[in-house]
């Protein structure tokens, strides 16, 4: 793997940058105060093409590698990750999930709009009572002729309030386990379909998440995104990819924590002389700094591996589990070297810390990460 960025990936990291710098981090303090982020940021990251990196251009998306599309996650999750989750989510769950799996008519509804900015998705898995046993799913959709009834109730579903289509898991038959769910493409204002915000969260506040619930809501077959009872194996598609989405914006946390600490430190005069003077504090920014380079190795490895067609699943696992972690210790790290300035919200490390926390929960717990890479060193499953 050539570790040197091509011409165009450092020009899309460059736009990325700009992007950040002037349609997020200006506002991102306001938006977490607020929970909620200006809609309108949807419109521009849909203009600047960063709602359809590796869609195909036919598609209406504008291409580019993984690698490419990590570069873009890391800066938006340097600037705020409640915006990089829109992207994750709706590009990297949906979007890319409708490319490798929808017929061609899906691939045309959908992919255009995703792409553009036009429409969001949203992922609908996480139940009330099933997060990490996402197999024993409770929702359900019955066969109705040429459609099928969907009745159940999903939870922390991230663009939820936004979306203008969910992509559904449901259970389409009395199969035990996993292989009785099967996917659909869901309209958000299909009668019977209906959308609670969830606020007081601790990290991510400015992220549209929601509570759905489905009374009988009626979706015709050819809304079904792959095989019957296939659902969960394109569920785990959609996360495996997902994961390096969520790695990379756990890079862009530990990156800006880093900024943030060897900025302050170089102000903050303490004893009579800045406190970046200090060995102990030269420690904390160390620290930061080796996570940093090491959780951003992780991600690259997984993207090269995506566009070389290469088996990547465990990887991703690996690249989450550890830039999740390493984002919560460098924001941890970086509210240290801030001392008691770090605890207010008038400074960003805060933020970065609450935000970095809900990264080892969801798309896979950082327990659920382990059990996944242990099941692929050992050949034994835990489940």
């Amino acid at each position: 793997m050539n570790l040197e960025l091509s011409e165009e990936q450092e020009a899309v990291r460059r736009l990325a940058e700009d992007f950040v710098a002037r349609e997020v981090t200006p506002h991102a303090a306001v938006w977490d105060r607020a929970e909620e982020v200006d809609r309108a940021i949807v419109k521009k990251l849909g203009a600047v093409g960063f709602l359809g990196l590796t869609i195909p251009e036919e598609y209406g998306g504008s291409g580019g590698d993984h690698l490419a599309y990590c570069l873009v996650t890391e800066e938006l999750g340097r600037g705020d990750s409640s915006v990089r989750g829109i992207v994750s989510v709706s590009l990297g769950l949906v979007a890319k999930t409708v490319a490798a799996w929808g017929s061609e008519e899906q691939k045309r509804e959908w992919l255009p709009r995703l792409a553009s900015g036009e429409a969001l998705g949203c992922f609908g898995l996480t139940e009330p009572g099933t997060g990490s046993d996402a197999g024993n799913l409770a929702t359900r959709a019955v066969r109705d002729g040429d459609d099928y009834l969907i009745s159940g109730t999903k939870m922390f579903i991230t663009n939820g309030t936004w979306a203008e289509v969910v992509l559904l898991f449901a259970r389409t038959n009395d199969t035990p386990g996993h292989k009785g769910v099967s996917a659909f493409l869901v309209p958000t204002d299909s009668p019977g379909l209906t959308r609670r915000a969830i606020h007081g969260k601790l990290g991510l506040r400015g992220q549209a998440t929601a509570e759905l619930v489905l009374e009988d809501v009626r979706v015709p077959a050819a809304a079904m995104l792959g095989p019957e009872g296939k659902g969960f194996t394109v569920a785990m598609s959609a996360l495996a990819k997902g994961r390096m989405s969520v790695a990379a914006g756990c890079v862009g946390i530990a990156q800006a924590a880093l900024d943030a600490a060897v900025r302050y430190a170089g102000e903050r005069e303490q004893f009579g002389k800045p406190i970046a003077s200090y060995q102990l504090v030269q420690e904390l920014i160390s620290d930061i700094a080796v996570d940093v380079d090491a959780a951003r190795l992780l991600t690259w490895r997984v993207a090269d591996l995506i566009d070389r067609s290469q088996d990547f699943a465990t990887a991703a696992s690996k690249a989450k589990l550890y830039a999740s972690e390493a984002a919560v210790r460098a924001a941890n790290n970086a509210l240290q070297v801030f001392g008691g300035y770090g605890y207010i919200d008038e400074y960003p490390v805060g933020k970065l810390l609450r935000d970095a926390r809900v990264m080892t929960l969801y798309e896979g717990t950082s327990q659920i990460q382990k059990l996944i890479i242990g099941r692929a060193l050992t050949g034994v499953s835990a489940f």
